[in-house]
């Protein structure tokens, strides 16, 4: 089945951690838009399946790959599977996230280097990897899903989150700047309070209904309309959009 408004036709994309969530939410957008998907996640198998059977029940294209992208091999192996399979690579989000809930100084060396890695250095990682398949097509779309904690702080306790994330946009603007003669842009995209599945012992200070009333819309988001932001950056819609963060937060903090 080719989708009626296919405007990733004939492009490739990666998603990591799109197992659930807003990860889910972004590759089921892009392979409706057309684009065929690599379903990336690390633990969780049967979620990375299941994105997969989804997909393709709509008549898309997926693979499933399983991937710790903290680690460099490991991305570089996806990316190479992705060829692979697709031919090349010409969208790579990245959405891993880890977000712990410790006092500054009960961060530990190793905590401080785990929370880093995955957040901010996998994205490295993967815009390593996928940029010289982009060039190689003159056409690349990179976009980092970061968090409102990274330009905000709005909460005590995650030093080494708040730092990946904000590192994530300084990422996206060296990236923009470099490989923008390519054809390639690279964006952040930066969730407010959505509504997701999530360890809800990471979130004790955060009183649900004391948000949610701080939202000039009046609820929490959705994660169709985070993936709604990322298809405007990947398709032709975005392609003046570079080195920018978009805020989906339904107005709760505005810069």
């Amino acid at each position: 089945m080719t989708p009626r408004f296919a405007p990733f036709s004939g492009r490739t994309a990666i998603v990591t951690g799109s197992g659930r969530n807003i990860g889910r939410a972004i590759a089921l957008a892009l392979a409706e838009g057309g684009a065929s998907v690599v379903v990336n996640g690390h633990r969780d198998r049967d979620a990375v399946d299941a994105v997969v059977a989804e997909i393709r029940a709509a008549g898309g294209r997926a693979l499933g790959v399983m991937a710790d992208v903290s680690s460099h091999e490991e991305v570089a192996g996806m990316v190479r599977q992705t060829v692979s399979e697709f031919g090349t690579v010409d969208i790579a989000i990245s959405n891993v996230g880890l977000r712990r809930k410790q006092a500054f100084l009960d961060i530990s060396v190793e905590d401080w280097r785990s929370v880093l890695d995955v957040n901010l250095s996998a994205a490295f990682y993967l815009a390593r990897n996928v940029i010289p398949h982009m060039q190689r097509g003159g056409w690349g779309r990179i976009i980092h899903i970061s968090g409102f904690d990274g330009f905000w702080g709005q909460v005590t306790e995650r030093a080494h989150n708040i730092t990946a994330k904000a590192g994530l946009h300084g990422l996206s603007k060296a990236l923009a700047r470099e490989f923008g003669p390519a054809g390639i842009t690279a964006n952040t995209v930066v969730p407010g309070a959505i509504d997701t599945v999530r360890d809800e012992s990471q979130y004790t200070h955060q009183a649900r209904e004391r948000i949610r009333g701080e939202i000039p819309c009046g609820r929490y988001g959705r994660t169709e309309e985070v993936a709604a932001a990322c298809a405007y950056l990947c398709a032709e819609t975005g392609s003046f959009v570079s080195g920018q963060a978009i805020h989906v937060n339904g107005g709760h903090y505005m810069y």
